[in-house]
């Protein structure tokens, strides 16, 4: 059975044909610049065949035309009819507390999905627009599923996810903390507890997960009881140019003294901070590690930074679960960073 696996963006669609017999990629490949001038194309097959090429994608429509295209036809095709595909999985960001569980897609399920997209703007509608347009591709009859990054923090008590704001806001606007990363923790603690030979089910593990976005969770008998990120993926830890966790007075006094709106302070606080604003020239964790090591001493302070933030959650989080078993690291950063892992 071949499953297509995709991950729609705000304007790209990553994707993945895979062989479940034998759990071979067949092929993998991005489409970039959705509703952008410059779209492109870079697909790869098992066989070492590569493809780059300049699309035009005005929509996600467009986008998944053309994965199909190079998916079936020409040199780089590793199937012959678009009906060897028997399903599709979508990942979706944001499932808020509708969604607990991965579930078939409905056109109501797409509409819940569109009219949570305040809660993570950049993703859902886009989610919704690749959802339609695979079914317009595809037809009613393949079925699809969503998989939810905020639905294996769906366990954490009311304690850990309640904000100390007004509780009208929670129950008005939906206001807590959501997690995300989630296929990524469930995943890493399953495996850790199998690489360990021990039942999840009697394990206390914290798992972190590193990259340009990062977030640490506390996994306690394969349930999350606490995760970094919160309301949006800004939350938690500093990360390539994301603030993390903020005295909400910087966010204000910076507005006054800046005289920013909501969008430029969303734009400061998500493009312009992290590794990127306290180094001052990249958002790359190993761009870093390179200029830390060439006594280059803010690059040094973020890292500083970053690994101080990611122990003081392992601690917490050990304190929070009245214990600890083991630590994952996972992400770009977790599984190619040993100086990162030594120094936490």
């Amino acid at each position: 059975m071949k499953i297509l696996v995709i991950n729609a963006g705000s304007s790209s669609l990553k994707y993945q044909l895979i062989d479940m017999d034998d759990e071979k990629v067949l092929a993998k490949g991005n489409c970039e610049r959705i509703g952008i001038d410059g779209g492109k194309i870079c697909h790869k097959t098992f066989k070492g065949g590569s493809l780059t090429q300049e699309v035009d994608f005005p929509t996600h429509a467009e986008a998944f035309a053309k994965v199909i295209e190079v998916l079936t036809r020409g040199e780089t095709a590793v199937i012959r009819d678009l009906k060897e595909i028997a399903a599709v999985g979508h990942r979706i960001v944001q499932g808020a507390d509708r969604f607990s569980e991965s579930v078939l897609v409905t056109d109501n399920v797409i509409d819940q999905i569109e009219e949570i997209a305040d809660l993570a703007p950049l993703h859902n509608h886009a989610h919704a627009l690749a959802l339609r347009a695979c079914r317009k591709v595809f037809g009613p009859d393949v079925p699809m599923v969503v998989v939810f990054d905020t639905a294996f923090h769906s366990t954490m008590p009311k304690k850990a996810y309640v904000f100390g704001v007004p509780y009208e806001y929670y129950e008005k606007y939906h206001v807590r903390r959501y997690g995300f990363h989630g296929t990524s923790h469930r995943f890493v603690s399953a495996r850790c507890a199998k690489l360990m030979g021990k039942d999840i089910k009697n394990l206390k593990i914290i798992t972190c997960h590193l990259g340009n976005g990062s977030s640490i969770t506390a996994v306690n008998g394969g349930k999350v009881v606490d995760t970094s990120m919160g309301l949006s993926p800004l939350g938690g830890i500093i990360m390539g140019s994301r603030s993390g966790d903020l005295d909400p007075t910087v966010v204000t006094f910076i507005a006054e003294k800046e005289n920013m709106n909501g969008k430029q302070l969303s734009d400061l606080l998500n493009k312009k901070s992290g590794y990127l604003g306290l180094s001052g020239f990249t958002s790359d964790n190993r761009d870093l590690t390179a200029a830390a090591k060439e006594g280059n001493k803010r690059a040094q302070l973020a890292l500083d930074i970053q690994r101080y933030q990611i122990k003081k959650y392992i601690g917490a989080y050990a304190a929070a679960m009245n214990g600890l078993d083991a630590v994952v690291f996972t992400g770009g950063i977790g599984e190619n960073a040993p100086d990162t892992r030594s120094a936490v």
